[in-house]
């Protein structure tokens, strides 16, 4: 099945490289670069739920967590590990 998606940001290219993982051929339109808008606005982390950790969403957590392993699992290349240290004070949340 030929399938166009509109948009080059994170879920333009998701959505495209599962549909072509699925055998499906894809054509991607941006107005310009590929994750132009996006990446001005992002980390690029895979960030396991830190976000989530500081209200206690430990199921947000959770979820984060299986998303980052899956996609260290599919996409090697594509991402990589990185260690971060966080200061805790005895008076933050």
């Amino acid at each position: 099945m030929n399938v166009g998606i509109v948009g080059g940001g994170i879920n333009g290219l998701c959505c495209a490289w599962l549909l072509q993982q699925q055998g499906h051929a894809v054509r991607l339109y941006e107005r310009d670069r590929l994750m132009a808008a996006t990446s001005s606005r992002s980390s690029k982390l895979l960030h396991g739920g830190l976000r989530y950790l500081e209200n206690l969403e430990l199921r947000l957590v959770r979820e984060a967590l299986r998303e980052r392993d899956a996609w260290l699992r599919r996409a090697p290349e594509l991402t990589s590990p990185l260690r971060l240290v966080m200061p805790i004070y005895r008076d933050s949340r």
